[in-house]
């Protein structure tokens, strides 16, 4: 008889063919982070200085290393510049250039173009946008993974864990599509878990055309970056989670709220939910 988190967790199969993480998790009755965490190991220094650039980031997304560390300083934390380089990675921050950026690409990884650009996004499931942000933790930190369907701005999937790996936002994948079908196009950055052959070769098996952001053009995914802004201001700021199981219900909880009562000013104030399941033919902003 299984009684224990580590005896149900031994019972997951990540290589299953047909069932995916999350579904095998709801059969087993455990929570879906507890299968992809792993105990933090940043000191609460850290874990501070990781907090603070969480909420600096949607006042100057602008900011690199160079001047965070300086506010940084000047806020009481004795910091170099490589310490918040480090951190920012962590946190997944990404700074908006004002002209494309050159740095040395990974070469293991093939990029693909941003297809965006010039179309129009007319009906569901025509493109899904998403992305990974960071959540503050009283004694860690965890990871926020969703996928939105841009025409609609729905939320088809999300998942927390503590470690940014392509098969759990691959997973987080699987789940959408088993809920809600294939989608056209599939946009994300230009992170290693996206661009990972993992995560590509499976939407490219599923027919399904991938879109990469421009290196340093976070606006590129400009609906995903807003869902984040809505989930921290609305949601994690103010409840301020103590534990995994109380971050994981209270996300559940806001996620339901978002897509079936908060009227959405894109939407001309209906809701994701009256777009998306109940098809309203209503004209939305670009």
């Amino acid at each position: 008889m299984v009684k224990s988190i580590n005896d149900k967790r031994a019972l997951i199969d990540r290589s299953h063919a047909h069932l995916s993480l999350s579904a095998q998790c709801v059969l087993l009755a455990l929570s879906r982070s507890s299968v992809y965490y792993t105990p933090s190991t940043q000191s609460e220094d850290n874990l501070a200085i990781m907090s603070f650039l969480d909420k600096q980031y949607y006042e100057t997304p602008f900011y690199g290393s160079r001047k965070l560390a300086v506010i940084l300083n000047q806020a009481g934390y004795k910091v170099s510049r490589k310490r918040v380089s480090r951190l920012m990675k962590l946190i997944n921050w990404k700074t908006f250039y004002r002209a494309p950026n050159t740095s040395i690409r990974n070469k293991e990884h093939k990029k693909y173009p941003y297809l965006l650009g010039n179309i129009r996004i007319e009906k569901k499931n025509q493109v899904w946008s998403t992305d990974i942000t960071y959540i503050a933790m009283p004694r860690g930190f965890m990871y926020l993974c969703a996928i939105i369907d841009v025409h609609t701005r729905y939320v088809v999937a999300w998942s927390i864990s503590n470690t940014m790996t392509a098969d759990w936002c691959l997973d987080v994948l699987k789940e959408a599509i088993n809920n809600y079908g294939l989608p056209q196009i599939v946009n994300t950055d230009q992170g290693s878990q996206f661009t990972s052959d993992v995560y590509t070769s499976y939407l490219n098996e599923n027919k399904i055309k991938i879109s990469m952001d421009g290196k340093g053009r976070a606006l590129d995914n400009i609906w995903i970056e807003r869902l984040w802004r809505s989930v921290k201001y609305e949601d994690i700021y103010l409840k301020c989670y103590t534990n995994i199981a109380e971050l994981e219900n209270g996300i559940h909880n806001y996620f339901d709220f978002y897509n079936l009562k908060r009227p959405h000013e894109n939407l001309n104030y209906k809701t994701p939910d009256d777009m998306y399941n109940k098809e309203i033919k209503t004209p939305i902003a670009a």
